[in-house]
């Protein structure tokens, strides 16, 4: 499907849903009135794009995403701005992503621009949705599941993709405020050739048995090392994550079992931007530690979608503590998340190009 025969069916919800109050949203639990939806089968790629009111999926039991795994998802937020308008943060590169998840998982393409104009239509249709108090967002969902009704092991042939959204508060309970982060030392995420760089669903089950003994310790998140040598620092849980040693601040490089993150790459442009020096590099648990010990890490936080900076206060590797910046945000942390916010929320000038106004004319 292209942008050329795009248009959108919306079939508007005569039930409409209470709000919640926006103190109180959580992450993830409510969900606005309505979702696009679009078919794909070999025989017509994609087609049928539809607004339609939320409401539960059906598929037959033999759909393959059910037995094979075959589903990829995405993470981005529509911002309310001060003067009432709506704004998005990087979606191209999102959906540009979701592509590259799509090509590892064998899954059709998309075509970018019919998916932000899908977005920007859905929006429009729920834009009442969008929290305005400040820290709150409205999450936007999508994804793509493999829907066609056979048990043989191989690519299917029909795919829906979905995107829903949701009005959210913080991700984390502490907000700004430092976590605590358990090292894994046992488990592995992902390995080098697996499909550890792409956002789908089997990625996030293998983490959860390890963050919830994390949990169970009084743990936020675990921070993940690499699955052959249990050596060198990933990611921590569903973000990325970032180190400041001796003035300088190092993220672990890609290396096709690390998730590429959109924020994670802001975070880069904006330090050098700030003219800080940052690193991509390995970066082994023992070099962390070891910069811990002699004074010279002066701060740590993960970066992502959902929590856009979260600062790491304390980590756990093989029952040594390690207290980072005397357990409060640091200086930089702060710095990088008002600056990063103020951009998504139009409240900071943008001299990156990074956000994307919508048309919110529809009702």
């Amino acid at each position: 499907m292209t942008a050329a025969n795009n248009a959108i069916s919306i079939e508007r919800s005569l039930n409409k849903k209470t709000k919640p109050a926006q103190d109180q949203l959580g992450f993830g639990i409510y969900f606005t009135d309505h979702m696009f939806v679009m078919d794909y089968s070999v025989e017509r790629e994609w087609h049928n794009p539809r607004i339609t009111p939320y409401q539960p999926i059906v598929l037959d039991p033999a759909a393959k995403v059910f037995h094979y795994g075959q589903t990829i998802f995405e993470g981005l937020k529509a911002y309310k701005t001060e003067d009432g308008g709506i704004q998005l943060f990087r979606p191209r590169d999102n959906f540009a992503r979701m592509n590259r998840s799509n090509d590892r998982m064998s899954v059709p393409e998309l075509d970018i621009d019919v998916a932000i104009a899908a977005l920007e239509q859905l929006i429009a249709v729920d834009q009442d949705w969008i929290p305005d108090l400040p820290g709150t967002s409205l999450y936007i969902r999508p994804f793509v599941i493999a829907t066609q009704a056979t048990l043989g092991v191989s690519p299917s042939e029909n795919y829906q993709f979905i995107i829903i959204m949701s009005p959210v508060g913080a991700y984390y309970p502490e907000g700004i405020n430092p976590v605590k982060i358990h090292v894994e030392s046992h488990y592995v995420r992902a390995v080098v050739g697996g499909v550890g760089e792409a956002k789908t669903a089997g990625n996030y089950a293998a983490a959860l048995k390890s963050q919830q003994a994390a949990k169970e310790e009084g743990y936020t998140q675990v921070l993940w090392l690499d699955g052959t040598q249990h050596k060198y620092i990933e990611e921590v849980g569903s973000m990325n994550v970032f180190f400041k040693i001796n003035g300088t601040v190092v993220t672990p490089a890609l290396n096709g079992s690390i998730l590429a993150g959109i924020t994670r790459n802001s975070v880069i442009q904006l330090l050098k931007h700030w003219d800080v020096p940052v690193e991509e590099r390995v970066l082994s648990i023992e070099e962390l530690y070891e910069a811990g010990r002699n004074g010279t890490l002066e701060e740590a936080f993960g970066t992502g979608t959902a929590a856009v900076i979260s600062p790491i206060g304390e980590m756990n590797w093989n029952g040594e503590k390690l207290v980072i910046s005397e357990g409060v945000t640091g200086q930089l942390s702060k710095s990088i998340y008002d600056t990063l916010t103020g951009i998504q929320t139009g409240a900071v000038a943008d001299p990156f190009g990074w956000v994307k106004k919508v048309e919110v004319s529809e009702g």
